[in-house]
């Protein structure tokens, strides 16, 4: 029987509680139900350590940040713990939408999903963090997905405008639209949750 560490259930509980008071769209409340019902069953964990990239010297001004703000101040804490078992990469791919600055100027790291602290196909859920002045290319996955943002910024989605949803705020993404985002003067970062069907995994 696989049974989940303690520090990423900890972060499970703190990430569902704070999204369960900020995402109030019904296409996301009722992805992150589903989540939360495929996250009742734990799946083998990651067997490598661990690793960062040059963005997350940007990392302990984001938490610093979105600690100071009640709602969230739970799900940071939590984060804190967790995050030396996160392995951050690069995004692979990426087109001229991004900024100059974007290889060196973004991670991303998955908790659950590929790559994740616990391996598993039917859910992503990571995080995303941008070095101040990063522009994030656009892109779109199959997934649905909900967003939980952490930090200041900018996010876009189809023919939106920029929008700037604060920390704690949540916004959900239909399968397959396109979105970006893009840091301003301060760090970037942001939680996202996919839920993933087997045609997409």
């Amino acid at each position: 029987m696989t049974v989940r560490n303690e520090a990423l259930q900890a972060f499970l509980d703190a990430c569902f509680f704070a999204y369960e008071r900020a995402a109030q769209a019904p296409e996301a409340r009722n992805s992150l139900a589903a989540i939360k019902v495929r996250l009742e069953a734990p799946a083998a964990p990651r067997a490598t350590p661990g690793s960062r990239l040059p963005a997350c010297d940007h990392l302990d001004a984001a938490l610093d940040t979105a600690e100071a703000v009640p709602s969230v101040a739970g799900l940071i804490a939590a984060f804190r713990v967790l995050e030396p078992m996160l392995a951050w990469r690069r995004r692979p791919t990426h087109d001229d939408t991004a900024s100059a600055n974007f290889v060196d100027g973004h991670a991303n790291a998955m908790i659950v999903g590929p790559g994740g602290v616990e391996e598993r196909e039917d859910v992503w859920l990571g995080v995303s963090l941008l070095a101040p002045h990063v522009r994030y290319p656009d892109h779109d996955h199959a997934p649905e997905e909900t967003y939980l943002v952490l930090s200041g910024g900018e996010f876009r989605h189809g023919e939106s405008d920029w929008f700037a949803p604060g920390i704690g705020g949540s916004f959900y993404n239909v399968p397959a639209i396109r979105h970006a985002m893009r840091s301003g003067d301060a760090p970037l970062f942001a939680l996202w949750a996919l839920k993933v069907e087997r045609s997409a995994a």
